[in-house]
């Protein structure tokens, strides 16, 4: 436990939690605060401080929400990762530099002909008078109508299914947002895998939602645990990745997608397809949004197929959620950027982009099987093209440790954590993502160093009887 407590003279102008709050977050910017460390039991601070302890509950509470720490229950509550510098969302400028393999996001692989494609596609639209007026001109809510019909025909062609209304987002992240404030409202519950995307996570957080955590296995979300849970509360929405779930790769089963369609009409409540981590049409199953189309929004963005930084995604919903989509969009930007759809538009229309979509299919493979090679005997969890591999770690050994272990020889791997909906225990494992080193060399030799620091046994230090 750490004996912290923050040096404060309390300003009347503002409640007493909050301020305890951003003394928290301070103290983690300022390094007085690690990741992992257990801040002090809500009765020791609360007499340090001179308040209640429902202050200090309050001020855990919206820390929590912030994003800077996680509450363990029996346990206390602890700084996250993310809070103390290692967030998935953090600024990723190159594959590898300065000697360090970043395996910790989840990118496509790198190829040069991204930055010529864009290139390409940024000239074509200066060197178009017409194209020009367009872009720097306001638009409909959810895009224009030939964004639209060339995003859906993009779609169709990636062999996704097609709904009643296409709109564009600012990426996945966006649409998962834009999902959750049109059909929740803060104190509702949301459902998800037990381990999910931390953008979800993130996204329940600040609109005050509570987090409801189904376990999974190999054939994905549990939907007879899902049903029990309905039972005593029906979650408002249930989010998943049923192709490939984030971080474990698990699939949802053919059977369990007509089961979680059926229980969905049986106590009405909406699903949300994250299909953003791009499969081939032949590794993806059933789609929800063909399932159920009445109450299903599926997400969709350019980010692993093109390029993350382009923030041009897709939201498929039923036509009785347009209107409602759209007044979200004006009351957050008007518009997404069309200049930005242009773009994406003219990149997909090029004749080099199905090739790379090609050569990232194969070479996704190839570093699959170099993985699955390197950790045969742990039994990891990936899928031929998938980016991510899933490793459960040897008996004894701690993910936190690991992942400290592997920073030191300069490679970066995720730890569970900040996929753990709610409350729920992380398991001792680490992600990594194949797709992210900038060629197969520094891929091999990344898992060399993952495979080198796993066989060298437990080493955390321990000084407790």
């Amino acid at each position: 436990m750490t004996i912290w407590a923050p040096s404060l003279e309390f300003d009347s102008r503002s409640a007493r939690y909050r301020q305890i709050a951003s003394a928290i977050g301070d103290a983690i910017d300022q390094g007085q605060l690690a990741a992992g460390d257990r801040l002090p039991p809500q009765r020791a601070l609360a007499d340090a401080l001179g308040v209640t302890v429902g202050t200090i509950t309050r001020a855990y509470s919206e820390a929590q929400q912030r994003g800077w720490v996680s509450s363990r229950v029996g346990s206390g509550t602890y700084v996250n990762d993310a809070a103390a510098g290692n967030s998935p969302f953090d600024v990723h400028v190159a594959a590898d530099s300065d000697g360090v393999v970043d395996m910790s996001l989840s990118f496509a692989p790198p190829h040069p002909w991204r930055h010529q494609c864009l290139q390409q596609a940024l000239a074509e639209v200066t060197e178009d008078p017409a194209c020009l007026a367009m872009v720097a001109a306001y638009q409909p809510d959810i895009g224009t109508r030939q964004h639209r019909e060339a995003l859906s025909r993009w779609l169709e062609d990636l062999g996704f299914p097609l709904h009643e209304v296409l709109a564009i987002t600012q990426g996945g992240q966006h649409g998962i947002d834009l999902c959750l404030r049109a059909l929740t409202r803060p104190g509702d519950s949301v459902a998800a895998d037990a381990l999910t995307y931390p953008g979800f996570n993130a996204a329940t957080r600040h609109a005050h939602l509570k987090p409801m955590a189904v376990p999974l296995d190999d054939d994905g979300m549990d939907i007879d645990a899902l049903a029990r849970l309905c039972q005593r509360q029906v979650p408002r929405l249930v989010y998943l990745t049923p192709d490939q779930n984030n971080p474990t790769s698990a699939v949802l089963s053919p059977q369990r997608r007509e089961q979680l369609a059926a229980l969905a009409r049986r106590h009405d409540f909406w699903l949300i397809e994250d299909a953003v981590q791009y499969l081939p049409r032949e590794d993806r199953g059933v789609s929800l949004l063909e399932l159920a189309p009445e109450r299903t929004l599926q997400v969709f963005s350019t980010s692993k197929v093109l390029s993350g930084g382009l923030r041009v995604g897709t939201l498929q919903m039923p036509a009785t959620l347009r209107e409602r989509i759209g007044s979200l969009l004006r009351a957050q930007s008007w518009m997404c950027p069309p200049l930005m759809t242009e773009v994406a538009r003219r990149w997909i229309a090029s004749p080099r982009y199905p090739e790379l979509l090609a050569w990232q299919t194969a070479e996704l493979a190839a570093r699959q099987r170099l993985a699955r090679a390197s950790f045969e005997a742990l039994t990891p969890r990936h899928l031929t093209h998938g980016a991510n591999f899933w490793l459960p770690l040897p008996e004894g050994r701690r993910a936190s440790e690991v992942q400290a272990l592997l920073k030191s020889e300069g490679v970066l791997v995720a730890t569970p954590e900040p996929f753990c909906t709610g409350s729920e225990p992380a398991p001792q494992a680490i992600r990594l993502c194949v797709g992210a080193p900038d060629s197969r060399e520094s891929l091999q030799q990344a898992l060399a160093t993952v495979r080198r620091v796993l066989e060298q046994g437990d080493t955390s230090p321990w000084a407790t009887l």
